[in-house]
């Protein structure tokens, strides 16, 4: 029997995190790195699934099955297709860095407005805690991105939610205008309003897979799939239609889509940097990769039926995301709705029903997640040092400190989607996919690129340029450790926006495969027969 290396995978980070919680609360330093060694094995594991995947080879690859629940037909069924092995990469490569960057976030000196008054219990949180939950998130979405059982991804897309929860609520930003109650107020409403928003989406979706049990007599995506395909398995219009959106609304919260969007300001605001990272750029892919898993495999024309419903509100994610991302004068809260306008374009991409909008779609997950890694990040260095997210709290940056300010840069251009940096080459394809479909459409949703252009740019010319206020005068530059987490990151931007086809190899067979269950094909175009 071959060795479990999906299982692994997954296995790797939760032990990691049952170790970590368990180091003596005076070893702070100890449960950190143990943390980061695990992250770096879960890395190298995610590695070894990728270099074993064949894009030539079968659908789903490294397959596991086991008899879990046989009175109610659950299995444990694990697979990997060319989307999943790009999502766990993008993973298992950005934890490391968000524990990295998150070094001190657990640990350390209280907000400046706490005072030297403040209690122990006011400066000090457990950092224990902290990893743990980080490294208990990693393993959740890993085996999300593998399962193939729906019974199974339903349990983790859940379960990811609770630590989730205590990250945003346990370990929010430091840098809050108000008192320490008003701080603990916030943090508590995100959290909340996290984890409400999406048990609502959750508890929805598990009527659907009942029903979808009922119906198809299997959780098993890849039996359903192939019955479907073989004609042995027809479901009546209207259930195929309910039982679609049952798991679209889930997926939608989670992506998040307008005008379900709302929780994501909120918690990107409240949580510390790195674990706004892991909301936008880990977790909330979960749900862009389940539409293409299971709206369009398991109800494939449902899907084609919603599709002009789903465009419009993927167009009004970017329009509107954007142009709020262009009024927020807190910069978290900017970065976060600019992920919304970016999500649209995900969304815009997976329902064009093209292989260009598909592929495009997919790699916009990956290099979305890098890049608003990158920016996120540098914007919280940029915040630790001052102590507030307000725009206006900034001016003259890049004067005192240059590395600083050119790496917040190279992460606002990369949000905008520059050419020459990786974002550019997703959301080209997303456009020409949908184009090629859906002209108007297409056209509309250029709007995102210059409004993005414009709210990235202002806020650099805010923070970064002008006089130099006397608040950030001496304003140190990147550390060492900074440097580390944020230089990588732009290198991969780099790679990636000018030779993605590393990428692209892995993605586009199973591109072509979720085009053969929604039986599409790419609208050929109108040439003129030469007189």
């Amino acid at each position: 029997m071959s060795f479990p290396i999906l299982t692994a995978t997954a296995a790797l980070p939760a032990v990691g995190a049952i170790l970590t919680a368990a180091v003596p609360a005076a070893r702070r330093t100890a449960a950190k790195w143990l943390a980061l060694l695990f992250s770096l094995g879960t890395l190298a594991l995610a590695a070894i699934v990728a270099i074993r995947f064949d894009p030539g080879g079968a659908r789903y690859q490294l397959t596991e099955s086991q008899s879990w629940i046989p009175d109610f037909g659950v299995r444990y069924e694990l697979g990997v297709d060319g989307i999943g092995v790009a999502l766990i990469a993008l993973t298992a490569l950005l934890i490391p860095f968000v524990i990295v960057a998150g070094w001190y976030d657990a640990t350390g000196p209280a907000a400046p407005d706490q005072g030297a008054a403040a209690s122990e219990s006011k400066r000090w949180r457990p950092t224990q805690g902290f990893f743990a939950l980080i490294l208990m998130v990693e393993a959740m979405v890993i085996i999300s991105f593998e399962a193939t059982d729906v019974f199974l991804f339903y349990i983790f897309f859940e379960a990811m939610l609770i630590p989730m929860y205590f990250l945003i609520g346990g370990f929010g930003d430091r840098a809050h205008s108000g008192s320490d109650e008003h701080a603990a107020t916030q943090r508590s409403y995100a959290a909340v309003k996290f984890l409400l928003y999406n048990l609502v989406g959750g508890l929805i979706m598990l009527a659907a897979v009942i029903g979808l049990y009922v119906v198809a007599g299997s959780f098993s995506l890849q039996e359903i799939t192939a019955a479907r395909a073989a004609g042995t398995l027809e479901m009546a219009t209207n259930t195929e239609r309910l039982l679609f959106l049952g798991f679209f609304f889930a997926f939608a919260v989670k992506a998040p889509l307008w005008p379900l969007h709302t929780w994501l300001p909120n918690a990107m605001g409240e949580a510390t940097a790195p674990v706004a990272v892991l909301i936008t750029a880990v977790v909330d892919k979960v749900g862009t990769f389940a539409m293409l898993r299971f709206c369009l495999g398991l109800f494939p024309e449902a899907s084609k039926w919603a599709t002009p419903v789903i465009l419009v509100l993927a167009l009004i994610s970017i329009v509107y995301g954007a142009l709020l991302a262009v009024g927020q004068r807190d910069i978290k809260r900017l970065i976060a709705y600019a992920s919304i306008s970016h999500f649209g374009f995900i969304i815009l991409g997976i329902f064009a029903m093209t292989s260009q909008g598909q592929s495009g779609a997919t790699l916009y997950m990956v290099n979305h997640g890098l890049s608003t890694a990158a920016l996120m990040l540098v914007a919280g260095f940029l915040i630790s040092r001052r102590g507030s997210r307000l725009i206006a709290d900034y001016g003259g940056v890049q004067k005192v400190a240059p590395v600083l300010a050119g790496t917040f840069l190279i992460g606002g251009l990369a949000t905008l989607s520059l050419p020459g940096l990786a974002p550019f080459v997703s959301e080209f394809l997303v456009l020409v996919g949908t184009f090629s479909r859906y002209p108007a459409v297409g056209i509309i949703a250029t709007l995102g690129i210059v409004l993005a252009a414009l709210y990235t740019l202002v806020l650099y010319q805010r923070t970064m340029t002008g006089p130099v206020k006397e608040e950030v005068r001496s304003m140190p530059d990147l550390r060492m450790r900074e440097l580390l987490v944020v230089t990588p990151l732009i290198a991969l931007l780099l790679f990636l926006g000018v030779y993605p086809k590393p990428l692209t190899d892995i993605v586009n067979p199973a591109v072509q495969h979720t085009m053969s269950d929604v039986k599409q094909t790419d609208p050929q175009p109108e040439v003129e027969a030469a007189k």
